[in-house]
């Protein structure tokens, strides 16, 4: 520990100002407290982690005394049901490992605090706690008091828009200004053209050449520095040190080659450099935020939502169409997709998406409700108040219970290249530099610049992104929305795959409907019709639009019992609609019990039942049979095993069936295969399969129409693209195939470069052409080659 600094700040102590405590110097009675109220709490790992992490608490008595008013906090919360809040606050002392692993650590320092956690990149604590036991205004107090005060601009919550950074885009633009001008200005340069003018004005044009790159080796590429320094300081070498190094390295010696006369140094590759790297970056981060579920919530919310429109006529609009005033029919399991306030009587609203409790709130008419509640019973009204852009749903994707430990321990080929390309690299640079030094000082220098230069690892940086990013699109298009970047890795490595049934091959729209049994009359298909219309079930949804339009009851109550069927009251009657077993069919014999069906029973009286000859989605079995090739392919179903037969006659010989699983055996089934091994893909509607989406290594939710959301899914097939499923595999697999490929090719430059370079044979000039040069292509093998492969037929 430096004597000079403080303990919990780092910064340096005047003399007589020392505060002595615990055997630690502290620079004031502020920090002195900050280490007082970790020690208290048992926190002083915070001190671990990095040296000096903190910052000096600063008086803000009565500064936040408007987190009083309820107007003002309503607006600032995200969440607010019974004594249970969310909300996240800007933090921008946020910097480091310590603060991090303190900041969601709260819970141990102030009762009331749930869970904090942290989003380091926009320097964000989301906070949840009981409002019944602490408030807003303290937990700010307590985070100004540990050197962590939030920004809080009521400006930003009014409008519900934040500060769009757009630094990148300034930074391309000014090194794109740079590079042009600069490479303008080397015209006469590389021509050596002996011309009187130029010959008395070339000192004058070096000096603005150096003068043009100022901006983009200082500005432009400062991300790198910022981030070599990061990586340093936290003793982890990523790709980035290289990569500031040899940015720095071409600047110094081109400024030193302009100032000795000897030539007019690499200012044009290094600005083309620093644009073609940001070039990269931001196709990277353009190509994430139109595509990836953390930043579009197209992807993974339901397709489309119900609105009711003013004649009462139904219609299902795009969720992004959703505007303020729209009143919208929320059925049962449905997520609520923006802020409203309920229209009817009563909802019961199940919060676990949000705050991670399963415990059904009831909402009465006028009440707020939020976007992410998940409605459970007979079907509501909401009108919307917000925008889907600025409702809370956006933000559901990063809840850590949704995370699977698969990606999170996932490391990129990137990474893993970077670990050993920035030591070995380095390694070689001051090895070269060593061992000529002693020869000839100039040559040595040469070495060392030639090395870093020509071995710059800009292509290995490139790659990954800008495959993963053309990938991204092109599924995109295709319909084949993807989580992340990470997916495509993970698609790659599948070896089972496990369909659901029903709304998964079979299609919720193509169904042949026969009704048997006894008279329904026209009163009871009302009353059938409109219980139906509260369900989500696949079953429910085909029946629901295979009965005639009917005029819209109230139901007193609903139940839908998973697996099994709907309870309902309207009318005064009791309506039963499900299987044979729950409603109690009086023909219980194994061949009726095996159908496909939808068995009535009101007010006690068995009816009859609706026989469903499913209707398989085109291309099944084109599909099956194709992917029987590579992979060990299993139907996984709730329903009971009267498809059996259909399904063996449509369906590849290998293909395994399991029947009658309930939504917890399916979890099971799928946790049992990956104990064997085996690197599982589960393929299902969402709706009775989120537990096994959530525990396989990836998986896809089939979206044809309304669908249920599944924060568990890692991606969305629009379900007319369903028989491309084995393309998109492929793709994955190639696209793994390109980055290898490229690696290998930028590989194989390295090592030749390098051996040049390395015996003092290439000149930092040729080094400095060659590898922009590198750089262009292998960005454009990799884009040529993604974009062959996505239209090439993948067999």
């Amino acid at each position: 520990m430096n004597e000079q600094g403080c303990f919990h700040c780092g910064l340096t102590i005047a003399k007589n100002e020392e505060i002595n405590f615990d055997g630690k110097n502290f620079c004031c009675n502020g920090c002195k407290t900050v280490y007082e109220i970790f020690s208290l709490h048992d926190l002083t790992c915070y001190y671990d982690f990095e040296k000096s992490p903190g910052a000096t608490p600063q008086d803000i008595q009565g500064k936040y005394d408007f987190l009083e008013n309820e107007v003002i906090l309503s607006k600032i919360l995200e969440f607010q049901e019974g004594n249970t809040a969310i909300v996240s606050l800007n933090v921008p002392h946020i910097h480091c490992s310590s603060c991090i692993w303190i900041l969601e650590n709260l819970n141990r320092i102030q009762t009331g605090i749930s869970t904090s956690q942290v989003n380091f990149p926009e320097k964000k604590v989301r906070i949840t706690y009981n409002s019944d036991l602490v408030s807003l205004k303290s937990i700010v107090y307590l985070l100004s008091s540990i050197g962590y005060e939030p920004y809080i601009s009521l400006e930003n919550y009014e409008t519900g828009k934040n500060n769009v950074d757009r630094s990148l885009t300034y930074k391309l633009g000014v090194a794109f200004f740079c590079f042009g001008n600069i490479m303008l200005l080397s015209f006469p340069e590389y021509f050596e053209i002996k011309e009187f003018w130029l010959d008395n004005y070339k000192p004058f044009f070096r000096i603005l050449i150096f003068l043009l790159a100022l901006p983009s080796f200082l500005y432009s590429a400062s991300g790198y520095y910022i981030s070599a320094y990061k990586s340093i300081k936290s003793r982890m070498l990523n790709i980035d040190i290289p990569i500031a190094l040899g940015i720095i390295v071409m600047f110094v010696r081109s400024t030193f080659d302009i100032v000795m006369n000897y030539g007019p140094g690499f200012f044009d590759s290094l600005t083309g450099l620093v644009f073609f790297m940001l070039l990269g970056k931001m196709f990277q981060i353009k190509t994430y935020s139109f595509l990836s579920f953390e930043r579009d919530f197209k992807s993974y919310f339901p397709i489309a939502v119900t609105k009711i429109n003013t004649d009462t006529s139904e219609e299902s609009l795009p969720i992004y169409d959703v505007i303020k005033g729209d009143r919208l029919l929320i059925r049962n399991q449905e997520l609520i997709p923006v802020d409203g306030i309920l229209i009817s009587e009563k909802a019961e609203i199940d919060y676990s998406f949000v705050t991670g409790e399963a415990i059904p709130i009831t909402k009465k008419s006028g009440d707020k409700v939020f976007a992410g509640g998940k409605q459970i019973g007979k079907v509501i009204e909401m009108e919307v108040v917000h925008s889907v852009s600025q409702s809370y749903l956006t933000q559901l994707w990063s809840n850590e219970i949704f995370q699977k430990n698969v990606i999170q321990k996932h490391k990129t080929i990137t990474d893993k290249i970077s670990r050993y390309f920035t030591p070995i690299l380095l390694l070689i640079a001051f090895a070269g530099f060593g061992y000529w030094v002693f020869i000839n000082a100039n040559t040595a220098f040469n070495v060392f610049t030639a090395v870093l230069i020509v071995a710059c690892p800009c292509a290995l940086a490139l790659t990954a992104p800008f495959t993963f990013g053309n990938i991204l699109r092109i599924m995109g298009k295709q319909k084949m929305y993807l989580k992340n970047a990470l997916v495509i890795e993970q698609f790659a490595k599948v070896d089972t795959i496990v369909f659901d049934k029903t709304g998964t091959i079979t299609t919720n729209k193509k169904s042949n409907i026969v009704y048997e049994g006894k008279i329904i009359s026209d009163e009871n298909y009302v009353l059938i019709k409109n219980v139906l219309r509260a369900s989500n079930h696949p079953l429910s949804r085909m029946l629901y639009d295979f009965l005639p339009n009917s005029k819209r009851i109230k139901i007193d109550d609903f139940e839908e019992i998973t697996g099994k069927g709907i309870l309902a009251s309207i009318e005064n009657k009791s309506i039963q609609i499900g299987s044979a077993v729950f409603v109690g069919s009086p023909d219980l014999d194994s061949s009726e019990i095996e159908k496909t069906a939808l068995h009535i029973k009101i007010d006690e009286e068995y009816y009859g039942r609706f026989n469903f000859q499913n209707q398989y989605r085109d291309g099944l079995a084109t599909l099956f049979l194709s992917l029987n090739k590579n992979y060990n392919l299993k139907v996984l179903s709730g329903d009971n095993d009267g498809e059996r037969a259909n399904l063996e006659a449509i369906l590849p010989k290998g293909t395994e069936f399991i029947f009658n699983q309930k939504p917890e055996q399916k979890l099971e089934f799928i946790k049992n295969l990956q104990q064997n091994g085996q690197n599982v893909m589960m393929v299902g509607d969402g709706l009775n399969d989120a537990g096994a989406l959530a525990q396989s290594n990836v998986g896809i939710s089939i979206s044809e129409n309304v669908n249920v959301f599944s924060p568990a899914c890692d991606a969305i097939l629009d379900a007319s693209e369903f028989s491309r499923l084995n393309y998109f595999l492929k793709l994955s697999q190639k696209s793994i195939f390109i980055i290898k490929m490229s690696f290998v090719l930028s590989l194989l430059y390295n090592v030749v470069g390098l051996s040049f370079a390395v015996t003092g044979n290439l000149l930092p000039l040729v080094a400095a052409i060659i590898m922009p040069l590198s750089t262009i292509t292998i960005v454009s093998f990799v884009t040529l080659m993604s974009n062959y492969f996505s239209n090439s037929n993948l067999k």
